[in-house]
């Protein structure tokens, strides 16, 4: 289990296309730290077993579920990522509870940069939209943020869309900071909110 409070700014170091995944090396010098062979590392908000570590690097594989279902495809060589370690029992719960586990993409469609915080407008997939509450807590490529406020997608009404205000501090230490409109980002809601709906549609 991860709280969504990214720990560093990763690099990926090489990136091996495989049959049916693909092999990243990432550098992180404190994620990797006393690390092993099959601990969990969220990178981007997904959640992946070290396969090998060596000095401040290590390599996950990731199968082709994964990049399918979230945009660690599109990372490259040279790529900034987003990595925390699980949460160690007894540690302060900073952002909220999160798995490791992306329900979606959503898209950057605008930001709006104020004198103290940014708001960031991104696209909510139509199945996720259920479990999406305003001042509710959502999963952003692995970053836990608070949602300030549901709407559409574009001008012209269509899609969903939610909007989170974020700090200088979260701008500067994670990968938001770098994100343009049109660029994609992992996104997992709140499972709280899974585990609720399935009890209630257990009646029916």
């Amino acid at each position: 289990m991860f709280t969504g409070i990214v720990e560093e700014l990763g690099e990926v170091t090489a990136v091996e296309i495989l049959d049916d995944a693909s092999r990243f090396r990432l550098r992180g010098p404190v994620v990797t730290e006393g690390a092993k062979h099959g601990d969990s590392i969220a990178e981007n908000g997904v959640c992946l077993t070290v396969v090998e570590h060596e000095g401040d690097e290590f390599t996950a594989d990731v199968m082709a579920e994964t990049l399918n279902r979230s945009s660690l495809g599109v990372l490259a060589v040279g790529s900034r990522v987003n990595l925390e370690r699980p949460m160690a029992l007894g540690a302060r719960l900073g952002g909220h509870i999160v798995q490791g586990h992306v329900d979606g993409t959503g898209e950057v469609l605008e930001r709006k940069p104020s004198e103290n915080w940014e708001l960031v407008k991104i696209s909510l997939p139509a199945d996720l939209t259920r479990y999406v509450v305003e001042k509710g807590s959502i999963t952003v490529d692995g970053i836990s943020l608070t949602v300030a406020s549901l709407g559409t997608a574009s001008i012209n009404g269509t899609g969903d869309a939610f909007d989170v205000a974020v700090i200088p501090h979260t701008l500067s230490v994670t990968t938001l900071g770098a994100k343009a409109p049109g660029d994609p980002v992992n996104l997992e809601v709140d499972v709280l909110a899974k585990y609720v709906e399935r009890l209630l549609n257990q009646g029916e």
